[in-house]
């Protein structure tokens, strides 16, 4: 007997769900709740009849995908960026976005995220969680800094949050007891939002070891730049590596390629797309500048990098000395060092790659 597929969108709110089929173009609007979901499923469905779903990423956690996949049918969750947009529509609704969504569907236009099991959803969040307080911590420095500033007291050392800076704030005194008030209390922020960072890598690190893709951590830390957090992160954010058939996927999907606007005979380039993750973007930005430095293996990094495989050990050694030489040559040539760090980011991009090519994460529970 043939099957028949129904294509349906889902326009999804904190309190309703837009529902459209593209089939029949019936469309309507449900409850927010796991049974009123369930009931759809059933409504919808019968003997013969195959349900595809899909809706955009949101706010909303992937709790209805892992629903929808529980009652037996199939479900898209779509990168709102990747939404398909006509310029001269002028008109939203929740209604229109479930029927273009369904219509689009049906047409094979929609390409899916990457879905991660919980654990993996649960050690993103803890990620984020740090990178969040580590925002915090830095706009807490920031404000102390900019308050002495603001009253002319200038620190006469190499660099900020040394010894020697926490030893001349103490050294701080201001004749007002509110403006006193205010320095103690910034410099608390400062302790609180460090302690918690610590607090949450400690946590990553725990996390890490009884992790599916701990082998794969452990891997990335064979290259220069990428040590424990850093590469939680990017496995983290990124997720299975494997699904990206070579680098030049990878690269575009980070954001790290060039935008371009050619047509006829012009060709015009411009800066980096941005789009993808950012927070794995923003890792191996950070990791390229550790280039800028001679190609050497020094000892924390031999520590590192112990017991990892000889063919893992070999393709950091080979990251190191092309990527050295690309930015001392970049640098030379005048090239502004933001520039030259985002080109050593994409190339590190295709060396991570080509690790997670070579480890095989542990089988999904």
């Amino acid at each position: 007997m043939e099957r028949r597929i129904k294509f349906i969108g889902l326009d999804v709110h904190k309190e309703t769900i837009a529902v459209a089929v593209a089939e029949d173009g019936r469309d309507g609007a449900i409850a927010s709740t796991a049974e009123a979901v369930r009931r759809l499923v059933a409504r919808l469905g019968g003997s013969g009849i195959e349900l595809r779903f899909c809706y955009e990423a949101g706010p909303f956690g992937l709790g209805l995908h892992r629903q929808l996949r529980k009652l037996g049918t199939e479900c898209l969750v779509i990168s709102p960026s990747t939404m398909p947009r006509r310029p001269g529509d002028r008109v939203k609704t929740d209604r229109r976005d479930a029927v273009t969504m369904a219509r689009l569907l049906r047409a094979g236009e929609l390409a899916g995220i990457w879905i991660p099991d919980e654990k993996h959803e649960a050690i993103r969040d803890l990620v984020r969680a740090r990178r969040t307080a580590k925002d915090d911590l830095k706009r807490a420095k920031l404000g102390l800094l900019s308050f002495m500033l603001r009253h002319e007291r200038r620190f006469g050392g190499r660099s900020h949050w040394t010894k020697a800076h926490w030893r001349w704030l103490g050294e701080q005194a201001f004749d007002s007891p509110h403006q006193q008030l205010v320095v103690e209390e910034l410099k608390q922020r400062i302790r609180e939002g460090d302690a918690r960072c610590q607090r949450l890598e400690a946590a990553l690190a725990e996390a890490v070891d009884g992790w599916r893709m701990a082998p794969l951590v452990r891997a990335l830390q064979g290259l220069r730049g990428l040590g424990l957090v850093a590469s939680t992160v990017l496995v983290a954010e990124i997720g299975g590596l494997r699904r990206f058939a070579n680098p030049k996927q990878l690269m575009p999907w980070l954001g790290l390629v060039p935008g371009e606007h050619s047509s006829g005979n012009r060709t015009r380039r411009g800066g980096i797309t941005r789009t993808g993750n950012a927070q794995a973007r923003t890792i191996l930005i950070e990791a390229g500048w550790c280039y800028r430095h001679k190609a050497r293996e020094e000892r924390r990094f031999l520590e590192r990098c112990e017991g990892l495989p000889a063919a893992v050990r070999a393709i950091g050694w080979k990251a190191q000395v092309p990527l050295c030489q690309r930015f001392r040559r970049m640098s030379t040539a005048g090239k502004p060092l933001p520039k030259v760090t985002t080109a050593i980011a994409r190339e590190l991009a295709g060396f991570v790659w080509d690790i997670a090519r070579q480890v095989d994460p542990a089988p999904a529970a």
